[in-house]
């Protein structure tokens, strides 16, 4: 028995509408994800992709995953931060011609990524009132 290369369930194109949303929001996240990466939105610059009226469009779609209903899907949050950036002239014509824009864009990320979890780089307001709270309700020493 052969099996026609149409009728495997792979190559068939969803004719579920679930299923046919669930795919293309999964291509949209992974899109945006992908925004993360200044080496990519660089690339996209010098293929003249970001002046394309059609993208910047789709950029403005994609707006919807700054929602807190779509956000949580979002692994990398540079991608939203940088999909706002993103919906600037000014800021896609700088990354076209600018690849230092690129480079600082990539070192303010990693910078992120080392100190986003030491404590001693939190809401300093909030470390500060702690310890005001601590100073506050200690006795004083005879």
């Amino acid at each position: 028995m052969s099996v026609h290369a149409s009728q495997t369930p792979a190559m068939a194109a969803p004719t579920d509408p679930k299923a046919a949303n669930r795919a293309r929001f999964e291509l949209e996240l992974e899109f945006v994800q992908a925004l993360a990466n200044p080496y990519y939105l660089h690339s996209l610059a010098q293929q003249n992709i970001l002046e394309q009226p059609a993208f910047i469009n789709y950029l403005k779609y994609l707006l919807y995953f700054k929602e807190p209903d779509y956000a949580r899907f979002i692994h990398y949050p540079h991608a939203l931060h940088h999909l706002d950036l993103l919906q600037h002239a000014q800021f896609r014509e700088e990354l076209k011609k600018d690849v230092s824009l690129r480079d600082y864009l990539g070192q303010k990320q990693r910078d992120h990524w080392k100190t986003w979890r030491d404590p001693k780089y939190f809401n300093s307001s909030v470390n500060e009132s702690k310890s005001e709270e601590a100073v506050e309700t200690q006795e004083p020493v005879t």
